[in-house]
This record gives C-alpha cells, structure tokens and sequence, in this order.
C-alpha cells in the first residue's frame, strides 16, 4: 500500500460485505466513512446507509476514493428514508448540525427510531454479512440474523472512565457535588469533579441505557485509536465486557492524499490553495490553530474574547467558527485589517491544516476526532471541553499524554450561554504557554512529536492498527463461513 493512497489497484475476492450506518452527526460520520474505506482497501465490500441529507457530506470523499480505484466502486451509498414529518422535526433537520445545540432532542430521536423498518427492508434486499453501526442504534443488533459491531466515537481512556463511573452508580458519582474525586482503579491518577461530567452520569438517560443494553449484546467494537496512544486502557477495554475489541485508528492517517483531505468532511468555504498559500508564508511552528469542532457554540461575548485572547497573543492564528450572524457583531474594530490571523466562518481542512509544518499548537475542544488528529500530526494543544465525554478526554491529553495545556473550563454544558466565561487573558497566557521556548513546552512538543510518529506507523503495513484491520476482516470471514 502506497504511503498516500487508500485504495491499492488490486485486492482480494471482495468475499465480506459490511454495512456502515454512522449517526446523523459529522463527528460520527467521517470516521466512518474512513474506516469503510479503510476495510475497502483491504478487501471487504463496503456500504455506507445513511439519509438523503447527509449525501452531500460523505458523497465527495467517497467519489474520489472510488475514482482511485481499477475496482467498480469498492465503497458504496445506499439511501435510508428520513422520515421528517413523522418524527416532528422540519425538512432539513437530518443532522445535528441542523440545531443550535448539540442535544438530541425527543424529535431526533422519535426520527432514528422510525429508520429502523427502512434499514431492515435494506438489509434483507442486499444480505450484509455484518452491520458496523454507531452505538445509538440499539436497534441494529441483530437484525435478520446480520451481526453487528459497535463503532465507538471515543477512546478506550474515556470509555474506560465512564464504564468505572457507570459502575459506581449515579447516586454515588454525584455524591461528590463539587469536589475533586478520584477514579478508582486506573492506572493513572484522574480527577473529575461532577460538574465536569455528562449528565448522563448523574441523571440516568432510558436511551442510553438500552443503548448500553444492546452493546453489551452486540458481537464485537470498533476503536478509533492506537495501541501507543493509550496501551493501558486498550488492555482494560480487550479485557472488559468479554468481546472482541479492535484498535483500527486513526482512520484519518491512512489516508495522506492531498486531494482526500481538502474534501474530507465538506468543501472549506475558504479557497483550499488560499489556506495552505497562507500557512506557507509563516514560520515553522509558529501558528495556532483554533477550532472547537462542528457543533461547539459560543456567545457572542465569549466570541470576543476569544478574538481579542487570540491577537494579544502575538501567534499567527487560523480560527475556524460556525456563526450565522455577522462576524463584525464580536470581531474587535480593525480586526481584519490587522491581518494577524485567518478567519474561516465555516468547514475547514482540518487534517491538511493540522499537518502543516507552520502550524505549532492547536486549541481544542477536546472531542474525540480532534484530539486524534492532532495528536496524530504531532501538534500539541490547548484545552477547551465543552460538552459530553471532552473533559475526560482533557485529562488523556494533559494529565496522561502531557502534550496539553488546559484553558481553565470548568463546566460540562451544551448550551454555550451556562458557560463560565474564558478571558482575552487566559487565551494569550494558554498560547503563550503552549508556543512557548520553556522546557515544559519543549517537552510537550517531543512527546506530541513522538506521538504523531507512532500514529502513522500504526496505520502502515505490519504496524498494530494495520493488523487490527486484518484481524477485523478475518473475523467477519469466519463469522460467514460459520
């Protein structure tokens, strides 16, 4: 396999068939999609199921990978009716991306479950060999005989965290209330406080508790990770629950083409050359990158901040938002003019911008996919977690890894308005604390260095995620021939 294609001329009888059904969500999405054609390239039939709506968003990436191709279009899109009217929800909302905070909302959820009866029709239509679904599909388990894997959105560290946590109980987790606690039986000493928690830890949730049900029924997971990035907890999640666990990731790296990354995930509202022409004519190491993921929402005021924390800070900056106002209602007067940094209002080329020589630094909001990607092109970061398990995976990069430095929040919230605030101060200390030339910053750099390193040798011939994948394949072929 070629270092920057995904997809080799030839390989084996496609022989596996495998459904992939990610959730309605571009941070469940992509990783999908990259790991079907990651088990296309190794000689499995690949199928992406997804609505209508999302098409745009995974069509792109998967055209090319089939266009590099000498085999009739290895990975495939098939279509499953959203069924909006009846779920209450109004034309168009068929991601989250569509709602102004990251919640699933009783709507979102009545119209998953009414995708259960067209995705049965498709499975009985085309006979799959395996379903590989996100875990909020309970649902997907077993149908029609078909087995089905669990893709996780999160690491083995956070996993590993919330299943002690579940264990303990809501009743004693909450116990707490503010104060620090430690994990018990970790490797590592990680403090939380509840207010750093998913709710659902405290509040108990009937959806993910048959979500959880129905996991521990399924036939196996997937893991977006690597052995080196988290070897303790790898062991513990191949040990935990008595399923197969396998480590296939980062499923972004397999992949290095140019072409790949500039349409991976959406076409950037900024020019793709106008991008990486601007990283050119910068500094090695020496940019920040910002970027709190597709559904990370902040105030206008905390917007401000940021804008001011970020040209006080004397880096070079690209920061990518969603706003759907005017960027001139938070952007400090004369903001652009001053051309200290990039804004893109809009998607970006993460993966292409990440692995960029210019860039030294990356704020984050710590969701799973952001985290891997920069850890894996060697970039260490600055701290923000919003919502869901992103403070625990705080503590993986600053605590575990130590390739982080964290901002100061302190509140797990979807809603951006019951946030505590960040300073323009705190952000310029933080960059400045992470661009730094002191040896705890040096330090930080190697280990993320180091890092980045082992990410792509994981993903090439003979290394542990390469394996993983075979591994994966082999088992399917025993499960269709038993």
């Amino acid at each position: 396999m070629g270092a920057d294609s995904i997809l080799p001329q030839q390989t084996p009888a496609m022989d596996v068939h495998i459904f992939f059904l990610p959730f309605l969500s571009p941070g469940h999405m992509i990783p999908m999609v990259d790991l079907a054609c990651v088990c296309a390239a190794r000689g499995a039939k690949a199928t992406v199921v997804t609505t209508p709506g999302n098409f745009p968003l995974i069509r792109p990436i998967l055209d090319l990978t089939n266009s590099g191709s000498s085999l009739p279009d290895p990975v495939r899109l098939l279509s499953l009716p959203f069924l909006s009217p009846d779920s209450g929800l109004p034309d168009g909302f068929e991601n989250l991306l569509a709602f102004p905070n990251p919640d699933v909302t009783p709507e979102m959820s009545a119209a998953i479950e009414l995708l259960q009866r067209p995705f049965v029709d498709l499975i009985r239509q085309h006979r799959p060999d395996c379903v590989i679904s996100d875990l909020h599909f309970p649902w997907a388990r077993d149908v029609l005989g078909v087995p089905r894997i669990v893709f996780h959105g999160t690491g083995c560290f956070s996993q590993i965290v919330l299943g002690t946590l579940s264990l303990l109980g809501t009743q004693k987790v909450a116990s707490h209330g503010d104060e620090p606690f430690a994990v018990p039986g970790l490797p590592h000493n990680v403090e939380l406080t509840c207010s750093r928690l998913p709710r659902f830890l405290i509040t108990p949730d009937e959806a993910l508790i048959r979500m959880g049900e129905a996991y521990g029924k399924s036939d196996g997971a997937v893991m977006n990770s690597f052995y080196y990035l988290e070897p303790d907890y790898a062991d513990l999640m191949k040990q935990w629950g008595g399923m197969k666990v396998w480590l296939v990731g980062p499923v972004s790296v397999y992949n290095r083409d140019i072409k790949h990354r500039a349409v991976r995930g959406g076409v950037a509202s900024v020019g793709y050359d106008d991008i990486l022409n601007w990283l050119d004519g910068k500094k090695a190491g020496s940019v920040i990158y910002v970027c709190f993921g597709s559904l990370g929402r902040f105030t206008v005021a905390q917007l401000r901040e940021i804008a001011l924390g970020l040209e006080n800070s004397e880096h070079p900056f690209i920061w990518v938002m969603r706003y759907d106002g005017d960027l001139s209602e938070f952007l400090p007067a004369g903001f652009g003019e001053r051309k200290k940094g990039m804004v893109i209002n809009g998607w970006a080329p993460q993966l292409a911008i990440l692995s960029h020589g210019s860039v030294g630094g990356f704020v984050t909001h710590c969701g799973w996919n952001s985290l891997l990607e920069g850890a894996s092109a060697g970039v260490p970061m600055i701290t923000w977690p919003l919502f869901a398990e992103q403070f625990i995976n705080e503590k993986l990069i600053v605590h575990v890894l130590r390739i982080g430095v964290a901002i100061g929040s302190d509140k797990c919230c979807n809603y951006a308005e019951e946030r505590t605030a960040v300073a323009a101060e705190e952000v310029r200390k933080a960059v400045g604390e992470l661009m730094g030339g002191g040896e705890e910053a040096v330090g930080r750099r190697e280990r993320a260095k180091e890092i980045g390193e082992k990410a792509k040798r994981a993903v090439e011939e003979g290394g542990s995620s390469y394996d993983e994948v075979g591994s994966l394949i082999e088992h399917l072929r025993s499960l269709k021939m038993n």
